[in-house]
């Protein structure tokens, strides 16, 4: 008795806001007392209407109290709290707003500890003693505090519902068994329960089982990460030594060239200075020569003259037989050209060699189950744009439209060589390397071949090594109006389809195959040739 009266002082000196004891109790003129806080927070919000009221009894007060803090409540509340009241039982907590309250208290529900399944009703720790003592109430049915116990009543026969219908999949009461649900095939709910129970235990085996093999996907794939990290980082450090490398044999090498360049230029001007030199000693031995011919040109004596004439007539051997001839200005203009061609020569194999290197870091992935596309709608997503290449075209084809249609000519056009070019097959090559998926289409009208290959398929003779779809490294679909047949490595194998004007090709190049799909539509605008094209 002395425990409920310790529990009704703390409901009588709780916060009707808050729910828990007073802090800064204040009291409004209706006598109802709340926490400062708590007041000043419902208040606020009041605010807009200029009409403020009291949260329990809905009182209202305009202008708005000025709040002063209830000293004597204060010190009543801090004489509980000394008095143990703030440690009360966990079962004796009040139920909130999510809480099931026990339907048995009167004034501040306590909260539910249990709901009885078969008092469809819920108790807290105290109002739950007798089922715990109580002989009949002991076979009842306790269950976790729930809020939906009137679900387990029929509504209509306000019965609870203890039978399963497995005709209408639904659970009914005694009375609607021998209704409108007479005949069914009717079981106990607690059988249901048991078979639907067995039924969620597989589901959930097989659940787990998915979780299990999902994690070990999971670690599959961290791990796939971390390989790449380790992979990339690797191969970041080896080709930036590698690139270091090829950067200092490429300054050693213009270190030599400087250092010859020089080393010549050094020499030859030495030379230059050198016969400038004589030369400079020559003009000086002319001039003081002419000067002494001058001087005996003015002597008036005959007999001198012919005298000093014969020692000073004779000239001296010049230095050059003839006179100095200066080539044009191209001292080291050959080295430069040598040098330019390294360069082009150097950029050619970057180039390509870049290519193949952008392939591979594309080609990296993760194998993950992708499906494969059944519908040209579900194709198109991998769609690309192919153009030809004009350096890999026979002669005898012409390409227009901006390289992107091909036909055969009775004259050879007049490309320059190149190494790509097929000599003696009418084949021309996209300018685009396909990788990953992709997926193109073909309009064409007479005898058509549309292939795939490698880049590194011969182009030069007659060979079958340069016929794609007759060697290993191409595959070709050969097109015309009578049927298709598909040639890889000289073996031929027809293949059904309707007659079409169009022809899908879907490659995936990291899966290894290639699909062909004929394409009902109109002919092509192209005009009538034969034509083998691929890449």
């Amino acid at each position: 008795m002395a425990q409920k009266g310790i529990q009704l002082d703390q409901e009588n000196f709780s916060c009707f806001i808050c729910l828990d004891l007073l802090k800064d109790p204040v009291t409004v003129s209706c006598g109802h007392s709340y926490c400062m806080k708590c007041l000043q927070s419902h208040w606020d919000t009041e605010d807009e209407k200029k009409l403020y009221s009291c949260p329990q009894c809905r009182q209202t007060f305009t202008p708005r109290p000025v709040l002063q803090k209830n000293t004597m409540l204060a010190v009543l509340v801090e004489e509980l709290k000394k008095s143990g009241l703030q440690a009360a039982p966990a079962d004796h907590c009040y139920a909130g707003a999510e809480d099931v309250a026990c339907d048995v208290c009167t004034g501040r529900k306590l909260r539910a500890q249990k709901s009885c399944l078969q008092c469809l009703a819920s108790y807290c720790q105290n109002h739950l003693q007798p089922h715990f003592q109580a002989a009949p109430l002991k076979k009842h049915k306790l269950v976790e505090p729930s809020k939906k116990l009137q679900e387990n009543v029929c509504s209509h026969h306000d019965e609870v519902m203890k039978t399963f219908c497995r005709t209408d999949q639904q659970s009914i009461c005694y009375l609607c068994s021998v209704d409108e649900h007479k005949g069914h095939d009717t079981v106990s709910a607690a059988a249901e329960r048991a078979e639907r129970q067995r039924e969620l235990e597989v589901s959930r085996q097989n659940i787990q089982q998915r979780i299990q093999d999902r994690e070990k996907d999971v670690k599959l794939l961290q791990q796939e990460a971390e390989a790449i990290n380790r992979s990339a980082d690797k191969a970041v450090e080896d080709s930036q030594e590698i690139f270091t490398q090829l950067i200092r044999l490429i300054e050693k090498q213009w270190s030599d060239v400087s250092q010859q360049v020089r080393s010549q230029q050094e020499s030859q001007v030495s030379r230059v200075k050198e016969l400038e030199e004589k030369l400079r000693q020559e003009i000086a031995e002319l001039k003081r020569k002419d000067g002494e011919l001058q001087t005996l040109s003015q002597t008036q004596d005959h007999n001198q003259f012919l005298h000093d004439y014969p020692s000073l007539s004779a000239l001296s051997q010049p230095t050059r037989s003839s006179s100095i001839h200066i080539r044009p200005l191209r001292y080291f203009e050959d080295m430069t050209a040598a040098v330019s061609a390294v360069r082009d020569k150097l950029q050619d194999v970057l180039t390509e060699t870049w290519t193949n290197i952008s392939l591979t870091v594309t080609e990296v992935d993760v194998l993950l189950p992708r499906p494969e596309p059944k519908t040209r709608e579900e194709f198109i997503r991998y769609s690309c744009d192919i153009t030809l290449d004009p350096n890999t075209a026979n002669r005898y084809l012409l390409l227009s439209d901006g390289n992107r249609k091909v036909r055969w000519m009775f004259q050879p056009q007049s490309y320059p060589s190149h190494p790509d070019r097929f000599t003696t097959w009418f084949q021309v090559l996209s300018r685009e390397s396909l990788t990953g998926r992709c997926y193109w289409e073909v309009e064409r009208r007479g005898i058509v071949l549309v292939a795939v290959t490698y880049k590194k398929i011969s182009r030069t003779g007659n060979g079958k090594e340069c016929e794609l779809g007759f060697n290993d490294k191409s595959w070709a679909l050969d097109c015309d109006d009578s049927g298709y047949i598909f040639w890889y490595n000289n073996v031929q194998t027809p293949v059904s389809g309707p007659p079409s004007s169009r022809v899908g090709v879907y490659l995936d190049h990291r899966a290894g195959w290639c699909k062909r799909a004929i394409l009902q539509g109109k002919s092509s605008c192209s005009p009538a040739a034969p034509l083998l094209w691929g890449r």
